[in-house]
């Protein structure tokens, strides 16, 4: 059977666009989640479909409505060229984004001067324009665009893989909710972590060796550096090749396996995680850091995880025990 994974446009790297600016009328929000339930009015439930391990939402947006994959590997909120054509000449259209995988190319920026999500508000927010026709080929659905940081900095979002379900409750300046009654659930553990730029990077451990992981929702496996010290690949076993899409589309052959002996520390550890081996020297350049590795829909799937950018700290929720 043909295997295809798609790692979505992880760790966009920002370059200088330029744009006019188009103007939307604010009496119609040019972006709200249609299946939203408002818990209150600075929080909003937004529940999601896994698609091939990506985390899809419907979004109405501009006068359409559409899938959004949730992305905290993407620097911005990007719309997919192949829906928003533009309104209005771009005086730049050939800038690049480089993604881990391949450089992609024809980016274009729009601004939407409101994003609407019920009565939380962002202003002057830009958007990308890329043409992800390819994705929504390979995931058969319409795809109008990823949700990525620039969107989600301002909240402190649960993701809950055990109800399919996002928590985004609005933050102050340091990071505190707006309103204390959010969760039904009882936090048992938290860890801080680095921001690098848009990036959220974790200290961890394989084995006993201390590694670099940069957290992403966009990536459908795990990824680690092939380079990286026979002590560390030794938990690492390998079961087949496959075909890894990068962003531009593009496609290279890569090792998929699974990955042992992951904890964040003593408390936080992992079951086996799917993991294919690559090169990330790309990614590495890009933002002057080493990372040994991404975490991707396999962390969520284990750990009902809860990101607050501002506090730079992820929170954990138990998983209920299920019995057969």
């Amino acid at each position: 059977m043909h295997q295809s994974i798609k790692i979505i446009i992880a760790l966009l790297i920002s370059a200088p666009l330029f744009a006019n600016e188009i103007i939307i009328d604010k009496a119609a929000p040019p972006m709200y989640f249609t299946k939203a339930e408002f818990v209150n009015a600075s929080t909003t439930r937004v529940p999601f479909k896994v698609i091939d391990q990506l985390i899809v939402v419907e979004v109405g947006i501009l006068d359409q409505e559409g899938n959004f994959i949730i992305d905290t590997g993407s620097e911005s909120l990007i719309l997919n060229s192949a829906h928003f054509k533009p309104s209005r000449r771009y005086r730049d259209d050939g800038k690049q984004k480089s993604g881990v995988h391949n450089d992609i190319e024809g980016v274009k920026e729009k601004h939407l001067n409101l994003l609407s999500i019920q009565d939380m508000n962002l202003e002057k927010l830009s958007a990308d324009v890329i043409d992800l026709s390819h994705i929504e080929k390979t995931k058969k659905i319409k795809l109008l665009g990823i949700i990525g940081y620039s969107v989600l900095k301002d909240f402190e979002i649960f993701i809950d893989m055990h109800l399919n379900q996002l928590t985004l409750t609005k933050v102050d300046k340091n990071g505190d909710k707006l309103s204390d009654k959010v969760y039904a659930e009882t936090i048992h553990d938290s860890i801080d972590f680095k921001l690098k730029r848009h990036t959220i990077i974790l200290d961890a451990y394989i084995g006993d060796k201390k590694v670099k992981f940069g957290l992403d929702t966009g990536a459908e496996y795990n990824q680690l550096n092939k380079n990286l010290s026979s002590e560390i690949l030794d938990y690492f076993y390998p079961s087949k090749e496959l075909k890894l899409t990068g962003a531009s589309g593009k496609k290279k052959k890569v090792l998929a396996g699974k990955l042992y002996r992951v904890k964040l520390n003593d408390s936080i550890y992992f079951g086996p995680m799917k993991t294919v081996l690559t090169n990330l020297r790309k990614m590495n350049t890009a933002f002057g850091t080493k990372l040994d590795g991404i975490l991707g829909y396999e962390f969520f799937a284990q750990k009902r995880t809860i990101i607050n950018y501002r506090k730079e700290r992820l929170y954990f929720i138990k998983s209920p025990i299920i019995k057969h």
